[in-house]
């Protein structure tokens, strides 16, 4: 995952890095190329635009520590605004609600959302030692239901017994009603997919989530996904309200602009990503280590973010200004 972009900006940035000096000519000629990077890795053009404006600003007007040069400042500019953009701070699954916690699984056709279930289940399970529900409510694409079985067999976890006729919303108040009769602490509704948006899902989805009320809307999506991610995420967030992101087959994509485009646009958190196809194959999202793969340079952000240290440790502290002791025989205060 991102092995184009980190070449590309890797090459980039480190022509700037040993120079004595840059101009803003020179920021200038570097962002282009950060600019072409981040398209060819399929980042939409409105957040890339954002993302070398917020650049340009910080490193023409950057305070270049004395200790390092100006190219190392572009780096450490460009890694924090990296950051930034992933969402500073890694985010997990939220389970702080009354159980059964209901967890409902959005997104497109062939994104993953079945296999991701049974992973967020599995992981659930092994690890926090949750008793989880999961439920099949697409009751068009063939199979589908029979595949959550398999999964919830293939790892332990129970499935909501299938009852042919039965339509995705009254599936949804059937899951929910089992797994609070079942003693489960979680129960994830694995909805329907379209091949794209359309109204009917849209519709469907809304309905799903006026029944469940679940806690925590995850989008499920195929970080190959490319252009169309920003599209994908502003419709399933404005029509549903979604909490967060999962993203799928990151290890099967060089590029990673739905990654970027996705989290930018909603500002979601992207808490998840799916890294093979086995069941224990899904991590916890870390933006800053996300941001130090794609740029590959982090012995030169240490280097800037120490430099800073010793600058401010060095910097004089004032003295607390002190009032004198008023006189028992004096009430008046001094001028300030």
């Amino acid at each position: 995952m991102f092995e184009n972009l980190q070449d590309r900006l890797g090459s980039v940035l480190k022509g700037l890095t040993g120079r004595g000096s840059l101009s803003e000519a020179d920021v200038s000629a570097a962002l282009r190329e950060v600019r072409r990077a981040l398209l060819e890795a399929d980042v939409a053009l409105e957040v890339v635009r954002d993302f070398t404006a917020r650049v340009r600003e910080k490193a023409v007007g950057a305070e270049v520590l004395k200790s390092i040069k100006p190219g190392q400042m572009v780096v450490k500019i460009v890694h924090d605004e990296l950051v930034e953009m992933l969402g500073s701070e890694g985010v997990t699954l939220d389970l702080n609600a009354p159980a059964p916690v209901v967890i409902m699984m959005v997104g497109l056709q062939g994104s993953g959302k079945t296999t991701t279930t049974g992973k967020i289940a599995a992981r659930m399970t092994n690890r926090d030692r949750k008793k989880v529900l999961m439920a099949s409510l697409d009751t068009r694409r063939p199979a589908a239901q029979e595949q959550l079985k398999q999964i919830g067999e293939q790892t332990s976890v129970d499935t909501l017994p299938v009852i042919k006729g039965q339509d995705p919303v009254a599936i949804a108040k059937r899951a929910v009603q089992a797994a609070k009769f079942g003693g489960h602490d979680v129960v994830i509704l694995d909805t329907a997919g379209r091949t794209h948006i359309d109204e009917p899902l849209m519709v469907e989805m809304a309905e799903i989530r006026k029944q469940a009320n679940p806690h925590e809307i995850l989008l499920v999506a195929d970080s190959l996904t490319g252009q169309d991610a920003v599209n994908l995420a502003r419709n399933f967030d404005s029509r549903v309200g979604i909490t967060g992101l999962v993203l799928t087959r990151m290890d099967g994509d060089g590029r990673g602009g739905a990654a970027l485009s996705m989290r930018a646009v909603t500002g979601k958190p992207i808490k998840l990503i799916g890294t093979g196809e086995k069941m224990d194959a899904l991590e916890e999202f870390h933006p800053k280590r996300i941001a130090d793969r794609i740029l590959g340079m982090g012995d030169i952000v240490s280097l800037v973010e120490k430099a800073s240290e010793t600058i401010d440790a060095e910097k004089p502290r004032p003295w607390p200004r002190r009032w004198p002791r008023a006189s028992s025989t004096s009430t008046t205060w001094p001028n300030s």
